[in-house]
């Protein structure tokens, strides 16, 4: 489709390919350049920087390559949407950005280095998506100061050490989605990490700044991030009603926080794959509002919290692979509690009380395989209207989620 009109230019969803070798946008008057989804596959030219007046650009999912243009991150630049992402641009994230930024997307390339403290600067931040590149540095801990910030995507990259002690008085105030899945974090979770993320605690349009005024074409891009589950991708646009904390596939270990019981309005919760050290928080059970549950593959002890059983929008419970006894809930399918051998009750085969449980392969997570294994997993989809959809987590049946050497 071809679309021109008031400095706008949208040629998305075609199948242009060599594009840019032959043509030189004119940017005088153009502030919306949207050319994603099709075979683009040259570098970014200098005439990309030239377009004084740009405020969208939008190049995702094409084959651009090479590294992002420096001048790009003039601070003195319009742009406040940047969408790189699915493309194969290599190299460090430009040093300077410009401070008027609210969306930078630049999921599924090849993105090395840190991540620019310059994004202090970017005061009117609202969504940063780095997943999937291979950015090595400490968390970002700076980016607590952002007041605007509720989307922060580190995903799938080498991200590693602790999180560290949050410092600010109000720390992430507006954060809604939080995952730092499929890294090398390591250490144990602030104790005060989530009583600041008031973004899970009220969603309220008004409140989280959602509804704020903006032009036709901002809320398509502004919160439209890409989340890959164990090679399953969800493109998706963000809604007010999203919110989710995923910590999966770390080294995090010690106690689960239960300052995690403030997040009232929290959806999905994935801590599975680290080697949490306690019993599960009752705190949990305030999260009345969750759909989606797995603290699989940690070292979790104690009983199963009765109150848990109160969460009636809960969809989905992984707890297997820990340590956990007693009883557990018949309302889940036996492959929520698998590898818990003394854990009792239908549906699983063994009875309360009865000390012959079948054999199962004892927990092993000592090795670094572990942490980056992973058992077979199958995407699950919950519509939540205006055609939005989020995937989650769910492990597959106890045959399948055995953990697997070597991967």
């Amino acid at each position: 489709m071809l679309s021109m009109s008031m400095g706008s230019l949208d040629l998305s969803y075609n199948f242009l390919a060599g594009f840019g070798k032959q043509v030189r946008l004119r940017s005088e008057y153009l502030y919306y350049l949207n050319l994603e989804n099709n075979f683009l596959q040259w570098p970014l030219h200098q005439s990309f920087c030239d377009m004084i007046n740009l405020i969208f650009l939008i190049l995702a999912q094409n084959n651009f390559s090479g590294s992002i243009p420096g001048c790009l991150g003039n601070s003195s630049s319009p742009i406040f949407i940047l969408d790189l992402r699915m493309n194969n641009f290599h190299g460090e994230i430009p040093r300077f950005l410009p401070i008027g930024l609210q969306y930078i997307g630049s999921y599924g390339n090849q993105l090395r280095g840190q991540v620019p403290r310059s994004l202090v600067n970017c005061t009117s931040l609202v969504a940063l998506d780095l997943g999937n590149n291979i950015i090595n540095d400490t968390f970002p801990i700076w980016l607590e100061k952002l007041p605007y910030l509720q989307v922060l995507i580190l995903k799938s990259n080498l991200f590693h050490g602790p999180i560290g002690d949050l410092v600010s008085e109000f720390p992430f105030p507006k954060l809604r989605i939080f995952d730092l899945s499929f890294n090398r974090f390591t250490g144990t979770l602030p104790s005060n990490l989530f009583k600041s993320f008031r973004g899970m605690m009220d969603v309220d349009e008004e409140k989280t700044g959602m509804a704020r005024e903006s032009t036709s074409n901002d809320m398509d891009y502004l919160y439209h991030v890409s989340l890959v589950i164990k090679g399953n991708e969800f493109d998706m646009r963000i809604t007010s009603i999203m919110t989710s904390v995923d910590l999966s596939s770390n080294r995090f270990e010690g106690d689960i926080p239960i300052s995690i019981g403030s997040l009232s309005s929290l959806v999905l919760l994935n801590l599975s794959h680290n080697n949490f050290h306690c019993h599960i928080p009752a705190e949990i059970a305030k999260l009345q509002e969750l759909e989606a549950l797995d603290l699989s593959w940690n070292r979790l002890i104690g009983e199963i919290p009765g109150p848990l059983s109160s969460l009636t929008f809960l969809k989905v419970l992984n707890l297997s692979y820990n340590h956990l006894v007693g009883k557990q809930f018949n309302t889940f399918p036996n492959n929520s509690y698998c590898g818990n051998p003394d854990l009792c009750r239908f549906p699983l085969s063994k009875e309360c009380g009865n000390k012959n449980v079948p054999n199962e392969s004892p927990l092993e997570h000592d090795d670094d395989s572990f942490f980056m294994s992973g058992f077979t997993r199958k995407a699950v989809v919950i519509g939540y209207g205006c055609g939005m959809t989020f995937g989650l987590l769910m492990g597959g049946p106890c045959s399948y989620c055995k953990k697997q050497n070597g991967m």
